[in-house]
């Protein structure tokens, strides 16, 4: 069985996916690009805003099913530029003090929007 978690305090998904799904003991996050919940855009910024937007729709998903940041265990950073590798982690790294996930980055053609980056994961339901 199956549960979709969406929360208003992300962005909507913008084709048919859903923000997350609860399955087998897991839940799944959906990528999360650089949308602002409020109003659909994308944020105004660089790698550095692009990916402190990007965590904070993580945690807000993360939050609707009543998880946080230590309950993921596998990430995926998909970046327009590899160049911009250690912005990224530098934000990211902020939001895994202890017990990081494991983790894959990869450098894409292009991203939604023109983001310039997005982060899935799956994290461990308690």
């Amino acid at each position: 069985m199956k549960e979709i978690v969406a929360t208003e305090q992300a962005p909507k998904a913008i084709g048919p996916y859903s923000q997350a799904v609860r399955a087998g003991g897991f839940l799944f996050l959906s990528g999360q690009i650089p949308l602002d919940p409020a109003t659909g855009e994308m944020v105004d910024g660089d790698i550095t805003v692009q990916t402190m937007r990007v965590m904070d729709n993580m945690a807000a998903v993360l939050t609707e099913a009543g998880l946080g940041f230590d309950a993921i265990v596998k990430t995926t950073i998909f970046l327009a530029d590899l160049a911009d590798f250690a912005a990224v982690n530098g934000v990211y790294g902020s939001r895994f003090a202890a017990a990081p996930p494991a983790r894959s980055t990869v450098e894409v053609k292009g991203l939604p929007r023109g983001a310039l980056v997005e982060i899935e994961a799956i994290a461990l339901c308690r």
